[in-house]
């Protein structure tokens, strides 16, 4: 009886320093990013010397690098900040706007999130509940530095409303009152150098996970998996942890971002197309020619 209530006990407590250890479980993730962005910049009338810069630009846009800074329950993901190229194009600028940037806090246990961007020289602070991936879980893996990592799947789901309004925009039908008529592949009566953005409705993400460390975190709005996600893929950006510091001494202190107008993830979203419709009105009213299209494919 005694040797029985001496495993229990030792059972028990096994399970309390499991739970200490997963409560202090703390770490860092490093990530690097990369966009699959297509340009066609077909007009003649753009000079040569501007296309390069356009292409740089899109470059120092579509790669960047990441570092999250995770617990058990809560994490910020910040964009390391670049140095801006001069003479930067505005058109280029508008291709990108909130594209990323400033800082994502994450907290799985509340289920929320808060993201500092900033859109026109301007900052916000989205706060909303995150998304809920309905993940399936597959059996095959692979390796991603010194940890097995385990395939995962969830698909995306557009939001309808805001496809439509920015591919109004791209197309030169800023009228929200006007029922969109022409073609989804026509070319539209922009001049812009930005004619159209393309993006497929849905989207399937792919998603790799370390079950060896034992959180449910991952970069920007990714978690929810048995281990954090060293890689994902939404068939048009590709994130992949670069380097892993775990349970270092020092004691990370995540704090959600308080700075900027605070906005839901609808109004923002509504905010972004108001503001490059306002920026494709100017470009068409002050260029002529076809101009260049960047389109994002998966």
């Amino acid at each position: 009886m005694k040797t029985k209530r001496l495993v229990i006990s030792l059972i028990l407590l096994n399970c309390l320093m499991c739970a200490a250890l997963a409560q202090d479980f703390q770490g860092k993730a490093f990530y690097q990013t990369k966009t699959n962005v297509e340009v066609n910049l077909d007009d003649r009338e753009i000079p040569e010397a501007m296309k390069q810069r356009i292409r740089e630009r899109i470059k120092n846009r579509t790669e960047q690098s990441f570092e999250l800074e995770f617990d058990r329950t809560t994490s910020v993901y910040t964009q390391e900040k670049k140095l801006e190229a001069p003479g930067t194009q505005s058109g280029v600028r508008m291709a990108f706007a909130g594209m990323g940037g400033g800082e994502y806090y994450k907290n799985i246990q509340n289920q929320t999130y808060a993201n500092q961007t900033e859109m026109f020289g301007k900052m916000f602070l989205i706060k909303d509940s995150l998304n809920t991936w309905e993940w399936k879980l597959g059996a095959e893996t692979k390796q991603i530095g010194n940890y097995t990592c385990y395939k995962a799947t969830a698909i995306r789901q557009m939001d309808e409303e805001m496809v439509t309004r920015m591919r109004r925009v791209f197309d030169g039908n800023t009228d929200s009152s006007k029922e969109k008529t022409k073609d989804s592949t026509s070319q539209g009566n922009g001049n812009s150098i930005l004619a159209r953005i393309e993006e497929p409705e849905n989207v399937e993400i792919i998603a790799w996970y370390a079950p060896e460390i034992p959180v449910s975190q991952g970069p920007g709005p990714y978690w929810g998996l048995p281990g954090l996600i060293l890689e994902v893929n939404d068939g048009r950006t590709a994130i992949l942890c670069s380097k892993l510091v775990l349970n270092s001494q020092e004691k990370l202190k995540i704090e959600a971002p308080s700075k900027g107008k605070e906005v839901t993830q609808e109004e923002y979203d509504r905010i972004l197309a108001e503001k490059m419709e306002e920026m494709s009105e100017r470009f068409r009213s002050g260029g002529r020619g076809n101009g260049a299209r960047i389109m994002i494919r998966g």
